[in-house]
């Protein structure tokens, strides 16, 4: 494989008139740019794509900050595939590529990110598991790098963000059990202090205290998200001197592991104890049928991928009509697990 040089030597000609005739430059004659493209086919030439991109002050790369570890477990691997899915749609349309920033849970993730950017690496940034309080919010926007994160924070430099709605899952949720007699009423939340666990436990408390009931801290249940999460959450559960009636479960990799749990203790899902969660590739071949939310998430990677690109110059008048912020919908699909209060126990 050649470069730029060696072309130029090959054909007897100045690097400048190679480079002008490889780029489609009007000044170049049609017989030169024949020679040109001719000879770079056959000699196997190869642009030099970080010089390129220096030249052009861009990299045509939008960088994905995911965080390894126990944090992505369980189905955040089918999660997060699904997203990217979706954002490469999108950028495809403008010949970008999407990476996948992988910061190990072993590593600060403002130093990782402090990285990344100090490299030139990416031309845009989309952020994952915001934090309550997030520097990496406050970096990005100092160093004028364009980003959209996938949830808020109380971080706010008046960036583009989508989040789930979770304050909508709490809402629904607890109103239809309240409906259905429960008055001790379980939730979990991530383990980390990742910002949608407050969102979601504060809707919570709002909405039952409408009905002059409590969310009691013994009934907070943090978690890995997981499989392991979940059965480790249905053994706490049977712990609680008073036991829940009803839990609803946050993160989709749950269900699985709670179900286990329940089962080896004789309990049935529905019948002993009202479930809701959120859907996964195994949700449906839980029994009994497992109450659930869902969303679209290639949808959502393309609303990701389209609204990073409405912030940047080059490509803002494609999506003028994009929302800067929004909360993305769940759609609730009821099954069996999240049946009425048992009689004996309220």
């Amino acid at each position: 494989m050649k470069g730029i040089r060696q072309l130029a030597e090959h054909l007897d000609i100045s690097i400048g008139t190679v480079s002008r005739a490889l780029n489609g430059k009007p000044d170049v004659n049609e017989e030169t740019r024949k020679r040109v493209l001719e000879a770079a086919m056959s000699l196997g030439y190869v642009a030099n794509q970080s010089g390129r991109a220096l030249r052009k002050g861009s990299t045509g790369v939008i960088g994905f900050m995911i965080q390894t570890g126990q944090a992505i477990t369980g189905h955040g691997d089918t999660f997060f595939m699904s997203v990217f899915d979706g954002v490469q749609s999108v950028l495809a349309r403008h010949k970008l590529d999407l990476v996948a920033l992988l910061c190990s849970s072993e590593e600060d993730p403002l130093d990782y990110l402090k990285r990344v950017v100090a490299r030139g690496f990416a031309d845009g940034i989309i952020l994952s598991a915001t934090q309550r309080h997030d520097p990496r919010l406050e970096m990005l926007a100092k160093r004028k790098v364009p980003f959209i994160t996938l949830g808020r924070s109380l971080t706010d430099v008046g960036q583009p963000w989508i989040d789930l709605d979770f304050e909508g899952m709490a809402e629904t949720s607890i109103e239809r059990l309240v409906a259905r007699g429960h008055r001790r009423i379980a939730v979990t939340r991530p383990h980390d202090d990742i910002n949608l666990g407050y969102v979601f436990v504060d809707r919570c408390r709002e909405v039952l205290a409408r009905h002059g009931l409590e969310l009691a801290e013994e009934h907070i249940f943090r978690s890995l998200p997981n499989e392991a999460g979940g059965y480790r959450i249905a053994r706490d559960l049977l712990a609680c001197e008073q036991r829940p009636t009803a839990i609803l479960l946050i993160n989709e990799a749950l269900a699985t592991g709670l179900y286990r749990g329940l089962n080896e203790a004789g309990l049935q899902p529905g019948r002993d104890i009202a479930v809701i969660g959120r859907r996964s590739p195994h949700s449906h071949f839980l029994s009994p049928r497992l109450s659930v939310y869902d969303l679209s998430l290639r949808d959502l990677g393309i609303a990701l991928g389209e609204t990073l690109l409405a912030t940047m110059p080059a490509y803002a008048g494609s999506y003028a009509e994009r929302p800067a912020r929004m909360l993305w919908p769940m759609t609730f699909a009821p099954g069996e697990s999240d049946g009425e209060a048992p009689a004996d126990r309220g």
